[in-house]
């Protein structure tokens, strides 16, 4: 997830970065010396525009009238919209921008006590967040992230009642989530994903106090305990991350209640019981992430009412049960992972509504019966999982032979397939390669029968290929092309016969065409 900061008066902050350190350390609120050396991403490539120019000396001239007069009269200099025009102390580069500000030894005066904006994210600042921050009573943005900050988030962090965003995520910090962030009632967003906080989430966030966040992301930490039951006052989020820490118990039925919330995010915990069927109340999701939990129970029929969501993830866990029909209303999903998870029945005919998905993980479970033949309307498909499952294919009538639906053939997107340990039979299907995108194609451990399809012989895309243990038969000479990017093939365990290198480039040493390794899949 990516925290966007707001542009307006944020470049004031960039220019005094290392000046509000200073005065932070000083009671007297003085300096006698200030050098600011700007980094940035990358080099200008074009020059400023007047705007921009504009908007860089308004920027140093709002912090000069915070100085006190002596020090403004050094800095007579600084007038006018051009701060690249002999202004003491900016040096610019060659296209316009300011790159440095040096007011070494000149003795400023100030203070920064009515500043509404300091953004000092992605610079590589040290140590940790000084005491004095708290002084700082005007400040509606605070945004330290991107740094390498260490030591604790400080109680003095709630004097700082007109905050509106505080971004301090992607640091070092450790220790405790200070119960006085219940203190900043005016908060909209807040990013504390800084890797190391630990305890339990203060109840002063859950229990409602902050009744303006819309964003709060406590995510890659080490929290743990519950998600209390108040996290359902919380009635304004629209995002939520709690993912990557080590939280426990199950998922409180009043996440149902944060209705406005576009993206969940629970992934990477230990939460355990059913998910529960308030789940459907969350009408404007576009994002659900509940996998790598220990989540039980069977998915409920509610989740077919959140239409709006594009990506659904309840991989790694303990989910039982059919795939409920109702998953063929979430029509813009473009993802979707019910992988390694204890699923049992058909795949639904509904799959096939799901017009727009690019990729289906449904591996590692124990669903049964034939892959429907609604799978052929997945013209978008670009990952296809159904490996290590009880599906098995019959010859239907209306396709002739086959045991794969002949509406596969559709599927001219798809990189991956992955069809290996089920109880398929009968012949790949025809057209498997007819896109010519497939790179990684799984097929082991079935009883697929017959010759290698034309379109697979031509399938000059093709990294690793695994179809032993099957009752293939051919002339392997006549069954494959070139493969000029192969790495890995194994055929072993059919009935190829024939020279092996007739038609496939010589392999190089330890070469593709080895049936003997082992290869992950």
């Amino acid at each position: 997830m990516a925290h966007e900061y707001p542009s307006y008066y944020s470049l004031l902050s960039q220019l005094i970065t290392p000046y509000f350190f200073i005065i932070l350390l000083s009671p007297l609120y003085s300096m006698s010396s200030f050098h600011v050396t700007f980094t940035s991403a990358s080099t200008p490539t074009i020059g400023h525009s007047k705007v921009e120019q504009d908007q860089e000396a308004l920027a140093l001239l709002t912090w000069k009238v915070n100085l006190d007069n002596q020090t403004q009269v050094l800095l007579s200099s600084w007038s006018g919209h051009n701060s690249c025009h002999h202004w003491f102390g900016v040096t610019c580069h060659r296209l316009g921008s300011v790159s440095n500000l040096n007011l070494h030894n000149c003795g400023l005066r100030g203070n920064l006590r009515n500043l509404t904006t300091l953004y000092l994210h992605r610079n590589k600042l040290s140590g940790s967040i000084p005491q004095e921050i708290g002084l700082l009573r005007s400040l509606n943005n605070l945004g330290l992230s991107f740094n390498s900050l260490t030591g604790p988030i400080l109680p003095s962090i709630g004097n700082l009642r007109n905050l509106t965003r505080l971004y301090l995520h992607t640091n070092k910090l450790s220790g405790s989530i200070p119960q006085e962030i219940g203190l900043l009632r005016s908060l909209n967003d807040l990013g504390l994903s800084t890797y190391n906080l630990t305890g339990p989430i203060p109840p002063s966030i859950e229990i409602g106090l902050l009744r303006s966040l819309n964003e709060l992301d406590l995510g890659i930490n080490n929290l743990i305990g519950p998600i209390s039951h108040s996290i359902g006052n919380l009635r304004n989020l629209t995002s939520l991350y709690l993912h990557t820490n080590k939280l426990s118990g199950s998922i409180p039925q009043e996440i149902g209640l944060l209705r406005s919330l576009n993206e969940l995010q629970l992934e990477i915990n230990n939460i355990n019981g059913p998910i529960p069927h308030s789940i459907g109340n969350l009408r404007n999701l576009t994002r659900l992430y509940l996998h790598i939990n220990k989540l039980s129970g069977s998915i409920p029929q509610e989740i077919g009412l959140l239409r709006s969501l594009n990506e659904l993830d309840l991989g790694i866990n303990n989910l039982i049960g059919p795939i409920p029909h109702s998953i063929g209303n979430l029509r813009n999903l473009t993802r979707l992972y019910l992988h390694t998870n204890k699923l049992s029945g058909s795949i639904p005919q509904e799959i096939g509504l799901l017009r727009s998905l690019n990729d289906l993980l449904l591996e590692i479970n124990n669903l049964n019966g034939p892959i429907p033949h609604s799978i052929g309307n997945l013209r978008n498909l670009t990952r296809l999982y159904l490996h290590t499952n009880k599906l098995y294919g019959s010859i239907p009538q209306v396709i002739g032979f086959g045991a794969l639906p002949l509406e596969m053939n559709n599927i001219t997107h798809l990189k991956n397939l992955q069809l290996f340990e089920n109880n398929f039979i009968g012949q790949l299907p025809d057209e498997i390669c007819l896109g010519r995108a497939l790179v990684n194609f799984t097929g082991m451990g079935n009883h697929f029968t017959g010759p290698i399809p034309k379109s697979l012989k031509n399938c000059t895309s093709f990294f690793r290929v695994r179809l032993e243990r099957n009752q293939l038969t051919e002339d392997i000479a006549k069954s494959f092309g070139v493969y000029p990017n192969l790495n890995y093939i194994d055929l072993s365990s059919n009935n190829f016969y024939g020279e092996l290198l007739r038609n496939c480039d010589t392999p190089k040493p330890g070469g593709p065409i080895d049936h003997r390794q082992p290869a992950e899949t």
